[in-house]
């Protein structure tokens, strides 16, 4: 049997002591968040040195 079965609509939402919300993100978003901040600002710097060596000429 599967959970879906013995689900209830009209009774409690949550169990005694539950969170509705969670306090953490999950792991793996943060570290794709880092991850994609970090390369942003690499491709973003790169981009800026090349238009102050193409500049300096």
């Amino acid at each position: 049997m599967s959970d879906s079965e013995h689900y209830d609509p009209l009774g409690p939402g949550r169990r005694v002591g539950e969170d509705p919300q969670e306090k953490r993100m999950p792991r793996g978003l943060v570290i794709r968040l880092f991850a994609y901040l970090v390369a942003g600002h690499v491709v973003a710097g790169f981009l800026y040195l090349l238009f102050v060596v193409a500049g300096s000429k």
